[in-house]
């Protein structure tokens, strides 16, 4: 039975969008695929760990019957972009395959039921939702995302905490070592909610969001968030758990300041780094007049020393950091300077943007 003809680029499209969740080796083989449903007017690309749900719609702009089939995403995906350009693909369904044919090639795929395809029950208890630039969402994202946990004993770090308080749309990421704050005022927000997102929906949506003004609907639920925009839903279950105070961790009352070229810093970092320990990473800030020196070493005996021409007149101070850290903050926000703030040896060091309190970065400090 003849399903669709289409062109690759039409197809490929959303089928890329929902095709990156999909897990490639699965104890549930049909979580290894996509579900494709024809309908009259849409074409809808569904795929789902069980914990996130992307779907995927395109105008269907042919006369076809109501259909429906999965199919391993990876394959048909690799299948597809390796088609010549502009191919016009021809999709047949015959007992339990699926038949490709664009030009002289024809592929056969193995399919298994629509039906048996796990969808993630979406009734929830609606708690608020506001409207964002996809823009705006993906930059508070990256701006915080590299300070999440990886893998965690504490679940709840492993995530990302979306604050939702009136005039403001906050993000929140930690690892227990280092935590990274965003924010963004909006107006149309009356009433407090939050929620933790799973990592990998965090990343998902940062390469599906487009550098556009188009919005994202965001609807918080009790134990989903559902993301909207374009042709694209993503629903996401939360991380149950209590997320830590961040208010307590980012400290108010440090008097040394020293304001930083982002590039400088960020270039000076990354040559030392190259002969820093490689397990424990650490890099030493030495601040005195005028002056701070960064400095790592290794095993070895090999050392690195880098000084920069600053404008600092506080107390002299010998901290250490993880280098790592300082680098993943330096790479991932783009303002021309930042604004670092110590206490003493012993104490986080925090690091904001000039002039702007909407982000805010605290590391703890290492002993070297």
């Amino acid at each position: 039975m003849l399903l669709m003809k289409i062109n690759k680029e039409e197809f490929l499209k959303p089928l890329q969008s929902v095709a990156g969740i999909v897990e490639r080796r699965h104890t549930l083989p049909i979580l290894s695929n996509v579900l494709i449903q024809i309908g009259n007017q849409n074409i809808a690309f569904v795929a789902t760990d069980l914990e996130i749900q992307i779907t995927a719609m395109l105008e269907n702009k042919q006369d076809n019957n109501e259909s429906a089939i999965t199919v391993s995403a990876k394959k048909l995906q690799d299948i597809v972009r390796a088609l010549p350009e502009n191919s016009e693909i021809s999709f047949s369904s015959k007992d339990s395959r699926l038949q490709l044919r664009a030009g002289k090639s024809q592929f056969n795929l193995q399919t298994l039921p629509a039906e048996d395809f796990p969808k993630l029950a979406l009734s929830d208890e609606l708690v608020s939702e506001i409207s964002i630039s996809q823009t705006m969402l993906k930059q508070l994202f990256n701006q915080v995302q590299y300070a999440m946990a990886q893998q965690d004993i504490r679940y709840y770090l492993n995530g990302l905490l979306l604050v939702l308080e009136p005039g403001f749309v906050k993000v929140v990421a930690t690892d227990g070592h280092r935590l990274s704050l965003a924010s963004m005022s909006k107006e149309t927000i009356n009433q407090s909610a939050e929620a933790i997102l799973p990592r990998k929906t965090v990343t998902e949506l940062i390469k599906l969001l487009g550098d556009t003004e188009e919005e994202v609907k965001i609807n918080l639920g009790k134990n989903l968030v559902t993301f909207t925009f374009g042709n694209i839903n993503l629903v996401s279950k939360v991380i149950e758990g209590k997320f830590p105070d961040y208010n307590k961790v980012i400290p108010s009352n440090y008097n040394n300041h020293v304001v930083l070229d982002r590039l400088t810093m960020l270039h000076a970092m990354q040559r030392a780094s190259i002969l820093s320990n490689e397990k424990f990473r650490g890099v030493r800030m030495v601040l005195t007049q005028n002056s701070m020196r960064v400095i790592c070493n290794n095993t070895e005996q090999e050392e690195a020393e880098e000084e920069l021409e600053i404008e600092y007149v506080d107390e002299p101070l010998d901290i250490g950091f993880n280098v790592t850290y300082l680098l993943d903050v330096l790479n991932n926000i783009n303002t021309k300077e930042v604004d670092c703030s110590f206490g003493d040896a012993n104490s986080s060091c925090l690091i904001t943007v000039p002039g702007d309190d909407r982000f805010k970065y605290v590391v703890m400090p290492m002993r070297i």
